[in-house]
């Protein structure tokens, strides 16, 4: 494979926040499911595409697309993010020495202590998924209900428990660099509809209701290649253009999910909005977004296989009135 590729050229007219207003509105879920809806696109998935998931697992394989969590992860401090801290409140030198508390195992005899630890971190610092009381976009989260849902003491509307029995079934891998025969996209590369649909036919898989899409791009192998997160959390990036949206929503997907940090291509396609695929996605669609996904094993695997299709399984841990969660997903083939 090639290791790199020409970007997209540019469209002849800059998008900007009125695109993302028509977009917004072409795809927009606010009410399809109830004025009090609170899970968006898991709407779509119903016990039948669970079960005809579960028929996918021939081979008893799984693996994780989690990365981490540690303090070597890839935030760098930004957007108030950093990397796990894990401290531990009983270790196996407390116990040799006879100085821990009395253990809640054990009785006067001592017989038998125990270790724990304890983690500090941001629910989005690692694997995560983005709950639909994560973005706001004038005044408003997924919807139409106001941000001030979203209190100093969490999200009391669109928190991620609203998918904690969800994000399972059908899972396809869309390895946009392998089908265009290269190692990983460049920084910058647009993946759209027409790029996401070439993808697809080329791997010979369809995608349809209740699907989990994961959108390998390699960005997270160029990290691994190298060592190092570099500029990887809110750096430039590969990633969903504005193209996308109408592909995902005419789909029915239940979720999408990408290797990279921010899910959408950076430097953004709009000048005036940061991150407006976020936007169309979460707050109107009501899609299910995760990033920081590792694919690196699972496109290998599929392409060893020719298999691009697999039970995937990611609830989020109920944090209640989160507005993320980390998560360990896998792939079962």
């Amino acid at each position: 494979m090639s290791e790199t590729a020409a970007a997209p050229a540019d469209t002849d007219r800059t998008p900007d926040i009125t695109d993302v207003r028509r977009i917004s509105d072409a795809v927009k879920n606010w009410g399809r499911w109830g004025d009090d809806d609170e899970k968006g696109t898991l709407n779509y998935v119903e016990p039948h595409h669970v079960a005809a998931a579960a028929k996918l697992v021939q081979l008893g394989e799984i693996i994780s697309l989690a990365v981490p969590f540690n303090e070597n992860g890839p935030q760098t401090g930004g957007f108030a993010r950093f990397n796990p801290i894990h401290l531990m409140t009983r270790d196996g030198n407390d116990a040799l020495a006879n100085t821990t508390p009395r253990d809640f195992y054990g009785g006067k005899d001592r017989y038998i202590r125990s270790t724990d630890d304890i983690i500090i971190m941001p629910l989005q610092c690692g694997t995560q998924w983005d709950a639909l009381g994560h973005i706001v976009f004038e005044n408003k989260i997924y919807n139409g209900y106001d941000a001030s849902w979203v209190t100093s003491a969490g999200a009391l509307k669109n928190d991620v428990t609203n998918a904690s029995a969800g994000l399972i079934g059908r899972g396809v891998l869309l390895d946009i660099p392998r089908s265009m025969d290269l190692e990983s996209l460049p920084s910058g590369f647009v993946i759209g509809g027409d790029e996401l649909e070439a993808c697809a036919q080329h791997q010979g898989v369809s995608i349809g209701q209740a699907d989990y899409v994961l959108v390998r791009t390699g960005q997270m192998g160029d990290v691994q290649k190298r060592g190092s997160w570099g500029d990887y959390a809110a750096g430039d990036a590969p990633g969903l253009g504005l193209g996308a949206a109408e592909w995902i929503h005419e789909r029915k997907l239940a979720g999408i999910a990408t290797d990279t940090w921010g899910m959408e291509v950076l430097p953004n396609e709009t000048v005036d909005v940061f991150q407006p695929m976020h936007i169309i996605l979460i707050v109107h669609m009501g899609l299910w977004v995760g990033e920081i996904f590792d694919l690196e094993v699972l496109g290998t695997r599929c392409a060893e296989l020719g298999r691009w299709e697999f039970m995937f399984s990611a609830p989020p841990l109920p944090f209640s009135r989160a507005v993320g969660s980390p998560v360990n997903p896998v792939a079962i083939l």
